[in-house]
């Protein structure tokens, strides 16, 4: 603190983390907004334990930690994608796979913790990284890699936004004008599955979902416009990651994802009650023709 002026960004850590995690936030927040408008936010819970399965299985083969969340979560992904287009009931395949998947995270759990390298030291504190998100403790390659990834996820969901949003909204339609409707279903499980994989470690697997859907879904509350919605949402996730970020900075105890996904799950709230205020003031204010005039202005009459 300098002349009563905070400085949140003098800490080269600080730099880091509101680097990687803009460009996390962006990424979550627009692919965020399919997943909403799609109903797939089951599959995002489902990429969230993947992405811990994952990450768990390459610390017990001794690999690279990014190997295995990328690649479980990718691989996970694209098995969805192939499977649902199959399926007559997403959930039904998603459940299906999730329960299969949480059975090989129990194996890898067992393997990991049986090894030397598993009890306490680095690869404990890798593994609860994984849990809780490590974005304050992000080395330089890891940072640099993060921020490549989402902006490449950015890029991507960008490119092929409009007509993901008309496959979206109404795929019978769209595959009659010709819209690549399976191709674009597997080009946003893709996107879905190396987001999920970047934002792990930024706010953790057991969190990952609040990125995704809570800036989402406030941004569809406070707009009936989903493409007016799909730029609203990744501002809404940016937003919550700087504030989470300062807080986490303002109270030390405060574990930075509890910050982000406190911020955005707040926003969710606030923009339920302020859709809620609304739409009772407009029902108030608005009386349709033939009603009975209250008795005070029928007098009057």
């Amino acid at each position: 603190m300098t002349t009563g002026t905070f400085f949140v960004l003098a800490h080269p850590f600080l730099r880091s983390a509101f680097g990687v995690g803009t460009a996390v936030a962006l990424a979550a927040g627009l692919i965020g907004s399919f997943v909403v408008l799609r109903g797939q936010v089951f599959a995002g819970d489902a990429l969230s334990h993947v992405a811990f399965t994952g990450a768990l299985a390459a610390l017990a083969f001794g690999v690279d930690l990014r190997l295995g969340l990328y690649g479980g979560c990718i691989a996970f992904a694209l098995l969805l994608a192939v499977l649902g287009g199959r399926s007559g009931s997403d959930d039904t395949v998603i459940g299906s796979v999730f329960a299969w998947v949480l059975g090989l995270g129990a194996l890898f759990l067992s393997v990991f913790t049986a090894s030397s390298s598993g009890i306490g030291g680095a690869g404990g504190t890798a593994g609860v990284n994984v849990l809780f998100g490590s974005i304050l403790g992000l080395s330089g390659s890891q940072a640099w890699g993060d921020v490549l990834v989402s902006l490449a996820v950015v890029a991507a969901v960008v490119a092929m936004a409009r007509p993901l949003l008309f496959a979206s909204l109404d795929p019978a339609v769209a595959a009659s004008r010709g819209v690549p409707v399976r191709l674009l279903s597997l080009g946003f499980f893709v996107a879905l599955g190396l987001t999920a994989g970047v934002a792990t470690q930024a706010v953790g697997a057991l969190l990952l979902l609040g990125l995704l859907a809570a800036p989402a879904g406030a941004a569809q509350r406070l707009t009936a416009r989903p493409f007016r919605a799909l730029w609203l949402s990744p501002a809404i996730a940016v937003g919550s990651m700087w504030a989470g970020l300062t807080l986490a900075y303002l109270f030390p105890v405060m574990p930075p994802s509890f910050g982000i996904l406190g911020v955005a799950t707040g926003t969710y709230l606030a923009a339920i009650a302020w859709t809620g205020s609304v739409r009772r003031r407009s029902q108030r204010t608005s009386r349709p023709i033939g009603t009975p005039l209250p008795a005070a202005m029928s007098r009057a009459h």
